[in-house]
């Protein structure tokens, strides 16, 4: 028992290890991932590697090439396009059931990560540093707490895997300089809506904060493989 046990930890570490690798464009899209050389980065065994590779295929960070082994997974502005309306979508409908069954704890912790996403505003302006990654970590629960409420766990798997696709993206692009864009300002909106049970406004905001940030991507220097965007 101890012993798979500890290789169910294993597998763990190096998934998040890896997909973390991935979305932090450690390994860019279209590179090999081969196992050998992973295992001796990742001090991991080659089952734990594959089994990791194998849930990232599944949720689309990897591709699995026949007779080719596992490659990280392109880009491409039509997949950006395609995966924003997707994620307006489902974000909508799982922050909508938050705000109908959110309690009073909901709404403290919501105003808790808005109050310390706003502490650390200038964190995405440092790659790399602590800040940064610190941000990017509250940024991730901030929405993942406002839909948290939403009962439907095929909504929310969706919704993490929409997120994590989203946010390699946001990564590839660097910083937001020069946009003239106060993410603090649009985080607060949204909150505030949320708590104030807005269902119609939060929605929007919250579609409206999602498109913003792609259309930032598709005029960025991310290297995508294909033509150039369709006007929004």
């Amino acid at each position: 028992m101890e012993a798979i046990a500890n290789h169910k930890s294993q597998t763990a570490r190096t998934y998040e290890v890896l997909r973390d690798a991935i979305i932090d464009a450690e390994y860019p899209p279209g590179e090999k991932l081969r196992i050998e050389q992973l295992c001796k980065v990742l001090n991991a065994s080659s089952g734990a590697v594959r089994e990791a590779l194998s849930r990232l295929t599944a949720e689309g960070l990897v591709l699995a090439e026949p007779q080719r082994g596992f490659a990280v997974a392109p880009i491409s502005r039509r997949d950006l396009e395609d995966l924003t309306e997707v994620r307006v979508e489902i974000e909508s409908r799982c922050l909508a059931e938050s705000i109908a069954k959110g309690d009073i704890g909901w709404e403290g912790r919501v105003l808790s990560l808005q109050h310390q996403l706003r502490s650390l505003e200038h964190g995405p302006y440092s790659p790399g540093s602590p800040e940064a990654r610190l941000w990017h970590q509250l940024h991730e629960a901030f929405h993942q707490e406002l839909t948290a409420a939403c009962t439907n766990t095929w909504w929310q798997r969706l919704r993490q895997q929409l997120y994590l696709q989203s946010e390699r993206y946001r990564r590839l692009s660097g910083p937001y300089e020069g946009t003239r864009r106060n993410v603090s300002a649009e985080h607060d909106a949204i909150a505030k809506a949320a708590i104030g049970r807005d269902t119609e406004t939060a929605t929007r905001l919250m579609a409206e904060h999602l498109r913003r940030t792609t259309d930032i991507l598709l005029n960025s220097r991310i290297p995508f493989t294909d033509v150039p965007a369709r006007k929004r």
